[in-house]
């Protein structure tokens, strides 16, 4: 175990905030409570990016920021923040953002050493980009800025992310991962790596850049003046339906030949799925379809899909190409336990399913429901 009476360093804990802002304000100003109801006025950006630009933990683009300003009845600049004014504090601006529950700082650490490590890693063997950790070693670019960021303790990995990591890492287990990451920070490997992560003078640098060059492509949109950009009325798109019952409740993605018309401007993979039985009792019938938008993350008090395994497709599909497949859902209710942790069930069959460990590629956030 990794011995945790000497900190590497003292923690920095806005080490993920790139672009504080003024979204949350002004959404609660314009009268949405909550960010899922607003999430529905930007159908362009998914409900996921659009939480993680309200966070800070990622820089919009300029079209997007317009776009929020506009749904929003603002100018874009106004959702910018001065972070060299006199009044700007990251402790307050972050404090309706940050985790209730007490860090525990011997994972904390963990985490940290981990990050730096896999940095580290990627800065001694330059083939390692991106595209090719994805390749390689089946870790999504999402979570693998999630791992270089220490956003999550390793317990909260599922066991392919985990083992991914070991390989990535070349080690067997978490034994012997801990064993190693205590080695690179004893010899000073990770010394630079955690400087960096951990240093709020070079976070703060960052972030001033960002803001200008923000600024910047928001003066050039060449919009009205007001923040505003040209965006043409929605279109009624034709969303297809899939779903046909498969085995132990669920429901297998073949097209059923029919459409449901898109008017609330749902997310660009959104896509309509026949429920085909009542796995979740009759509130909601097998004769219903709901509408998935994958890029959405599941919300408590909600419905949602998590994609299982592939099957194979119908006959008239595998016509062309005898090895064809579809992919496989399951309908849940979305429920949270007292320490924060997300779960989907299903009634029948009785299946409850914890969120953290499924990658979020496997969850999608169910929006809507029609009875026909």
């Amino acid at each position: 175990m990794m011995p945790h009476a000497k900190p590497m360093m003292a923690f920095d804990p806005f080490r993920a905030v790139v672009f504080p802002n003024r979204v949350r304000e002004a959404r609660q100003r314009a009268g949405y409570a909550r960010l899922l109801p607003f999430s529905g006025r930007v159908a362009d950006i998914p409900y996921i990016r659009l939480s993680k630009i309200e966070r800070g933990e990622v820089v919009p683009r300029a079209q997007e920021l317009a776009k929020i300003a506009q749904a929003l009845g603002v100018r874009a600049e106004e959702l910018l923040i001065d972070v060299d004014a006199t009044h700007f504090s990251i402790e307050r601006w972050a404090a309706p953002f940050a985790d209730r529950r007490a860090p525990d700082l011997p994972e904390e650490e963990f985490a940290l050493s981990l990050a730096a490590a896999i940095r580290w890693r990627r800065q001694a063997d330059r083939s390692l980009t991106i595209a090719a950790i994805e390749r390689l070693y089946g870790i999504a670019p999402v979570t693998l800025s999630r791992i270089e960021n220490a956003q999550r303790p390793f317990a909260r990995w599922n066991e392919a992310t985990q083992a991914a990591i070991f390989a990535l890492l070349e080690v067997s287990d978490e034994p012997s991962l801990r064993e190693k990451l205590e080695q690179l920070s004893a010899d000073g490997s990770l010394q630079a790596m955690v400087a960096v992560m951990q240093n709020p003078a070079v976070r703060g640098q960052r972030m001033r850049e960002r803001m200008l060059a923000l600024r910047a492509e928001i003066a050039n949109l060449g919009n009205d003046g007001v923040g505003r950009v040209a965006i043409p009325p929605p279109t009624v798109r034709q969303l297809a339906v899939y779903g046909v019952p498969h085995g132990d409740g669920l429901v297998a993605r073949t097209p059923t030949g029919r459409t449901i018309a898109d008017h609330a401007g749902w997310g660009p993979r959104a896509f309509g799925l026949r429920v085909g039985r009542p796995t979740l009792g009759g509130g909601l019938p097998g004769n219903a379809i709901v509408i998935v938008d994958p890029d959405r993350y599941p919300v408590a008090g909600g419905l949602a899909v998590v994609r299982e395994g592939d099957v194979p497709a119908s006959s008239d599909q595998t016509q062309a190409n005898p090895d064809t497949t579809v992919a496989t859902y399951r309908i849940v209710a979305v429920t949270v336990d007292r320490d924060g942790r997300m779960f989907g069930y299903s009634t029948t069959p009785a299946i409850e399913i914890a969120f953290d460990e499924r990658p979020s590629e496997q969850l999608g956030a169910i929006i809507s429901a029609y009875f026909v």
